[in-house]
């Protein structure tokens, strides 16, 4: 179908439309961009787990703050310790990025109008939503095996897991607990997508606007930064509560054949009670540095994998 709208439409424009990279090609590097991110904001990725984890259940703090939480696992892990958990955060770009970016492009295209019009900004809004939504749904898995491999180093060393890497992680959850393991924690993990896109829709485009009504700025470059930034602000501030939830319940273990936590609720509310309301924001610090970088990076990454196509295949 694809190809066929493809030879239609240069047909149609005599050839003079430019040529644009195949559909599958776009997801590849939509994931591979994501990917190279990762590599980069991993440590964050790995602090912002270990945060969220400190003083479970009424247990003494273990990290002071995130730099405290650095400092502690470089001591006792050296450098390889903050990459913890790598390998599992790319399987998880891989799976997430690419099948909420297809999800989106086929949902697009379909509310798309006939005349070309593009969908309205609440359709949009929801097609964002529900494309992450199915991609956390695809992604869940490789999110289990990376919230268990950087929880990993904070345990005494008989009660550490010691996976070798994503893979051998999903084996082994799957051999000793289970099939239905692998999707553990994936309706906060679901519900966090939505979040997230939600509230970077709504945030941005707002954050954008008051800019401009203020005067100082002007619709360029720093303007899309500073929107960018406040953005990240609330979508943090509003996804950490349903992160943390999803974080705990992905790691947690059976008590006497009984699941720690019943439900994300219930993880809220002993956060709540035994470590005090704004314990839901733990690890605020790395989820926010790591929430800029990271999409800055992708985009970079898909840059210049784009240009290299159109350089080598396309101009071809």
């Amino acid at each position: 179908m694809a190809g066929g709208e493809a030879s239609s439409s240069g047909a149609a424009g005599g050839g003079e439309k430019p040529k644009t990279s195949p559909k599958s090609v776009k997801f590849l590097f939509g994931g591979l961009a994501g990917m190279g991110a990762t590599v980069f904001v991993q440590p964050l990725d790995l602090v912002k787990n270990r945060m969220q984890l400190s003083g479970e259940g009424a247990k003494t703090k273990e990290y002071k703050t995130s730099f405290h939480a650095v400092a502690s696992i470089l001591k006792k892990e050296g450098v390889q310790g903050i990459y913890t958990g790598l390998s599992a955060g790319l399987l998880r770009q891989a799976t997430y990025t690419t099948t909420r970016l297809g999800i989106y492009t086929i949902l697009f295209e379909k509310l798309t109008g006939a005349d070309g019009r593009p969908p309205n900004f609440f359709i949009k809004a929801g097609i964002g939503m529900t494309a992450g939504a199915i991609g956390a749904f695809v992604g869940t898995p490789a999110e289990v095996a990376l919230i268990r491999m950087t929880a990993d180093g904070r345990l005494p060393p008989d009660q550490r897991r010691g996976y070798a890497n994503v893979f051998n992680a999903l084996v082994r959850i799957t051999r000793e607990e289970g099939v239905p393991t692998l999707w553990r924690g994936c309706v906060p993990t679901m519900a966090r997508a939505v979040v997230v896109n939600a509230a970077q829709l709504a945030s941005y485009s707002q954050s954008k606007q008051f800019l401009l009504d203020s005067g100082y700025f002007r619709d360029n470059i720093l303007c899309h930064f500073c929107a960018s930034m406040i953005s990240g602000l609330v979508t943090t501030a509003a996804s950490m509560p349903v992160d943390i939830a999803k974080t705990r319940i992905q790691n947690m273990r059976m008590i006497d054949g009984k699941p720690e936590y019943r439900n994300g609720l219930d993880v809220l509310v002993k956060v709540i009670r035994y470590e005090g309301f704004f314990s839901l924001w733990k690890g605020f610090t790395p989820y926010y540095a790591r929430l800029g970088p990271h999409t800055v990076l992708t985009f970079i990454f898909l840059e210049q994998m784009n240009k290299f196509y159109r350089k080598f295949f396309l101009s071809a």
